[in-house]
Protein backbone atom coordinates (compact mmCIF):
# COMPACT_ATOMS: atom_id res chain seq x y z
CA UNK A 1 0.00 0.00 0.00
CA UNK A 2 1.40 3.40 -1.01
CA UNK A 3 0.99 5.99 1.74
CA UNK A 4 2.28 9.54 2.11
CA UNK A 5 2.63 11.98 4.98
CA UNK A 6 -0.55 14.07 5.10
CA UNK A 7 -2.94 11.34 3.91
CA UNK A 8 -6.28 11.13 5.71
CA UNK A 9 -7.47 7.61 6.53
CA UNK A 10 -10.60 6.14 8.09
CA UNK A 11 -10.00 3.30 10.55
CA UNK A 12 -12.31 0.34 11.21
CA UNK A 13 -12.84 1.16 14.89
CA UNK A 14 -13.36 4.60 16.38
CA UNK A 15 -10.87 6.14 18.82
CA UNK A 16 -12.20 6.51 22.40
CA UNK A 17 -12.83 10.21 21.64
CA UNK A 18 -15.40 9.07 19.04
CA UNK A 19 -13.46 9.94 15.88
CA UNK A 20 -12.27 7.47 13.24
CA UNK A 21 -10.42 9.92 10.91
CA UNK A 22 -6.62 10.05 11.24
CA UNK A 23 -3.85 12.04 9.50
CA UNK A 24 -0.60 10.22 8.72
CA UNK A 25 2.47 11.99 10.09
CA UNK A 26 5.22 9.38 9.46
CA UNK A 27 5.56 6.55 6.94
CA UNK A 28 8.16 3.80 7.20
CA UNK A 29 8.24 0.33 8.77
CA UNK A 30 5.80 1.87 11.26
CA UNK A 31 2.96 4.30 10.54
CA UNK A 32 2.49 7.28 12.86
CA UNK A 33 -0.88 9.00 12.75
CA UNK A 34 -2.70 11.79 14.59
CA UNK A 35 -6.39 11.80 15.53
CA UNK A 36 -8.16 14.67 13.80
CA UNK A 37 -10.43 15.36 16.78
CA UNK A 38 -8.31 15.05 19.95
CA UNK A 39 -4.83 15.21 18.30
CA UNK A 40 -3.60 12.04 20.06
CA UNK A 41 -0.63 10.45 18.27
CA UNK A 42 -0.49 6.67 17.72
CA UNK A 43 2.20 4.58 16.06
CA UNK A 44 1.35 1.18 14.54
CA UNK A 45 3.42 -1.41 12.71
CA UNK A 46 2.61 -1.38 8.98
CA UNK A 47 0.87 -4.83 8.86
CA UNK A 48 -1.31 -3.91 11.86
CA UNK A 49 -2.13 -0.52 10.30
CA UNK A 50 -3.11 -2.09 6.96
CA UNK A 51 -5.40 -4.55 8.71
CA UNK A 52 -7.12 -1.83 10.79
CA UNK A 53 -7.45 0.74 7.99
CA UNK A 54 -10.85 0.87 6.31
CA UNK A 55 -10.45 3.54 3.63
CA UNK A 56 -8.08 6.19 2.27
CA UNK A 57 -10.09 9.44 2.32
CA UNK A 58 -7.62 11.85 0.74
CA UNK A 59 -4.11 11.43 -0.54
CA UNK A 60 -1.33 13.99 -0.17
CA UNK A 61 1.32 14.44 -2.84
CA UNK A 62 4.68 12.77 -2.11
CA UNK A 63 6.54 16.10 -1.81
CA UNK A 64 3.84 17.91 0.21
CA UNK A 65 4.53 18.58 3.90
CA UNK A 66 1.72 18.23 6.44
Amino acid sequence: MLLHVGDLVKMRKAHPCGNDIWKITYVGADIKMRCEKCERIVMLERPVFEKRMKKLLSSAEPGEQA
